[in-house]
Order: C-alpha cells, then sequence, then structure tokens
C-alpha cells in the first residue's frame, strides 16, 4: 500500500473526511467562479461518462498462475491429495457476495470466471492473459473484499481441516499476492518483505478463516490434543487493545470472529494433524 503523508491521512480520519470534503466544494466553487468571469457562457453539448465509481479489487492474473505454479511444486511436500480454489470474502459490511461478476480483463478482450455457491472458482491457464498482463477483477468497490486460497485434501472429516492444506494455502496465497492492503508500519509488514519465511515461522499471523463464528479451534496428531489458546483466536483481538485502529489495514474487518492463526512452523506439528474447530452455535 502506498505511504501516505500527512494531509492524506488526516483527510482520511472522520473529522478529516468532512473538512476536506468542504475545501473541495469550496475550492470547485471558487475555480468555476473565476473561470466564468474569464470567458462568457456557453451552453455545452451533454456528454455521457461510463465508467467505475472507484478502483476495484483487483488481481493480478499472472501472479495467481504463479501461486498456482507454486502449489503444483509443494503439493507433494505438504498436501499430495489436495485441490487449489480461490476463495473470496466479505472485508465490508453490507458487501454483497452472491451477485459477483468476476473478470479476466486483458487489454483485448475479457471473459467471465464462473464462481460456486461457497464464493470459489478455478482460474484457468490462459497463454493471452499472461502475455497482455491481464487482471481478474470482480464488479466490487477497492478493499470491500478480500481474497484467499482455499487447499483441500477430499474426503477429511466436516468441521476440521488438516494442517498441511493450511501450510499451502500460507505458501500459496502470499506467492499469488492475494492478501489484500495491510499497513506497512503496522505487526504484518514483515508478511509482504519475507513471504515463504514468514509462513514457516512458527507464530506465523497469516489469518485463517472459519465457515462460521468460532468457539474455539483444537489441534488434534495421535495421541496429542492442544488447545489453541484465546490469543490465537479474533485476529489476536484479546492481545491487541489497538485492533480496532488496525481494521482498516486487516483482511478481517467484518470477519474477526472467524478468525485464527496457527503454529505453521511449528513441525513437531505433523502436516496430518487434525485442525478441529468448535463454532459458537454449537454451543448449548
Amino acid at each position: 500500500m502506498p505511504r501516505h503523508g500527512p494531509c492524506r491521512l488526516f483527510c482520511m480520519s472522520s473529522m478529516g473526511r468532512t473538512l476536506c470534503a468542504w475545501l473541495g466544494i469550496a475550492w470547485i466553487a471558487a475555480g468555476t467562479a473565476v473561470h466564468a468571469q474569464d470567458k462568457p457562457r456557453q451552453d455545452l453539448p451533454p456528454v455521457t461518462v461510463t465508467g467505475k465509481a472507484s478502483p476495484s479489487v483487483e488481481k493480478s492474473f499472472r501472479k495467481m498462475v504463479q501461486g498456482m505454479d507454486y502449489f503444483e511444486k509443494m503439493r507433494p511436500v505438504l498436501a499430495p491429495g489436495a485441490t487449489l480454489r480461490f476463495k473470496l470474502l466479505p472485508r465490508k459490511p453490507g458487501t454483497d457476495m452472491d451477485h459477483i461478476l468476476l473478470e479476466v480483463i486483458g487489454t483485448s478482450f475479457d471473459h467471465e470466471v464462473p464462481i460456486a455457491a461457497d464464493h470459489t472458482f478455478v482460474l484457468q491457464r490462459d497463454a493471452k492473459a499472461m502475455q497482455e498482463n491481464a487482471v481478474v477483477t470482480p464488479n466490487r468497490r477497492r478493499l470491500s473484499m478480500t481474497w484467499r486460497t482455499e487447499i483441500r485434501t477430499p474426503e477429511w472429516p466436516p468441521g476440521t481441516r488438516r494442517l498441511g492444506d493450511l501450510r499451502l494455502e500460507c505458501l500459496v496465497g502470499l506467492e499469488a499476492d492475494l492478501v489484500s492492503n495491510s499497513n506497512p508500519f503496522g505487526r504484518l509488514a514483515e508478511l509482504f518483505t519475507d513471504k515463504q519465511g514468514y509462513c514457516n515461522k512458527k507464530e506465523a499471523r497469516y489469518l485463517f478463516f472459519a465457515e462460521r463464528p468460532l468457539f474455539s479451534v483444537t489441534l488434534v496428531a495421535g495421541e496429542r490434543r492442544e488447545v489453541m489458546p484465546i490469543d490465537q483466536l479474533y485476529a489476536a483481538a484479546s492481545d491487541d487493545p489497538g485492533l480496532k485502529s488496525d481494521l482498516p489495514y486487516c483482511d478481517c474487518e467484518v470477519l474477526v470472529d472467524r478468525t485464527y492463526f496457527l503454529p505453521l512452523g511449528d513441525r513437531s506439528w505433523p502436516d496430518d494433524t487434525r485442525v478441529e474447530f468448535e463454532y459458537m452455535d454449537e454451543r448449548p
């Protein structure tokens, strides 16, 4: 994310947005008045303006294919039987996730990408899209959504995930450059400066999202069983009083109650470790 100067940061605050909006209106009005004094008023023909109101939350097709290549490279090591899909997740309140038009757009073409009911999709390799440095873009505003990989080994028990699959999700997600906007000065900055090394850290802070709001997450490997501490859930909100100020830079803004971290780099937990979820709506 580009660094903002002091004026830009002020205009991003609630009070600053109001003041900057009024200043912008005054500036436009003043410019219009000066222009009117210089030239006589003329009737202009009507103009039709097309385009999006704000930049979309697009991703690089080339980067996503690089992620697919990395998945194929690492799958024999971490998740031999797994499949790869990409997943769209809401980031802002009120984001409509059920009527998304997802397209691959190059300089000379565009085509739609089918999205499944669970908001996942498969990206087909396309030499022309690679050549034209195409983008993968949904019809949603920038920062209204986020992206993740979904890597799953078939026939794994419901309500569980395989740790090796999730390790590979982190690696492929970062290789594909899927994680959205993040504060370059915040605690996630290292995630972008050492992508592959980050996923191999014991205390990696790569956000995973469960299907529903979480009550607990438990790791199970043979007779070993360990409930993850509370600071590994809810984007570490219990361990970070300043989390609220970080939310604009976090992929978890509206899904905090579904987020969890895992000890991805702790190899005492094998790849076949079962990650069990207990959901809030399952509690008596």
